[in-house]
């Protein structure tokens, strides 16, 4: 195997998946809005929207994971990020008579969590192609947004509305990125591989 084709493993396992990660920043920014164009919605029922988004994006990991099993060394990232979302997410979405502010702590946890491992994920992925920033910026405001919510967590409902409407939008934001940036990677890899030898020589 040539060494163009086998470094692009992390690079065309993403690319593979990359509707997943669309699909999942699109979630994530639906539900940002819906903090703030829907200001009277309580905190707890935000909060539950929030752990059904952790269900989704747990299982989403874990089908990435599994659909992607032969093309990447460190899928174990994702299947942590998985098993971690689908606990929080069933969690939360089980318990709803648990006061708001525990619910919050599910996600914060949630949060820490994934975003270290995201992190970790875009370290990996710096290797092969440009564009790893997403993930590792995905990840850092996961942690910033845990440790603002652990940290305060006396703060007022509409405040941590606010706060988990903001992570929300950004988080997406990323996601959206991600996902296009690792759709274009996958298409210079396809050309890269298919182009005749003397082309890639010139």
């Amino acid at each position: 195997m040539s060494i163009e084709t086998s470094s692009l493993g992390t690079a065309t396992f993403f690319g593979r998946n990359w509707w997943i990660l669309l699909l999942r920043g699109l979630l994530a920014v639906g539900l940002g809005l819906l903090a703030f164009t829907r200001p009277f919605w309580s905190l707890g029922a935000l909060v539950l929207a929030f752990g059904f988004y952790a269900l989704i994006e747990g299982t989403s990991a874990l089908f990435a994971a599994g659909f992607g099993w032969r093309h990447r060394e460190d899928r174990w990232l994702l299947v942590l990020e998985g098993i971690v979302g689908i606990a929080v997410g069933v969690l939360t979405l089980r318990t709803p008579a648990i006061t708001a502010m525990l619910m919050i702590f599910f996600i914060a946890v949630w949060a820490l969590a994934t975003g270290v491992l995201r992190i970790f994920e875009g370290i990996r992925l710096r290797r092969e192609i440009r564009g790893e920033m997403w993930l590792v910026l995905g990840g850092v405001a996961s942690v910033i947004f845990a440790l603002i919510v652990m940290t305060r967590p006396l703060a007022g409902a509409i405040a941590m509305v606010r706060v988990i409407g903001i992570y929300a939008l950004f988080l997406g934001a990323t996601e959206i990125m991600l996902a296009f940036r690792v759709r274009s990677a996958r298409e210079i890899g396809r050309t890269r591989i298919t182009e005749p030898p003397y082309r890639r020589a010139a």
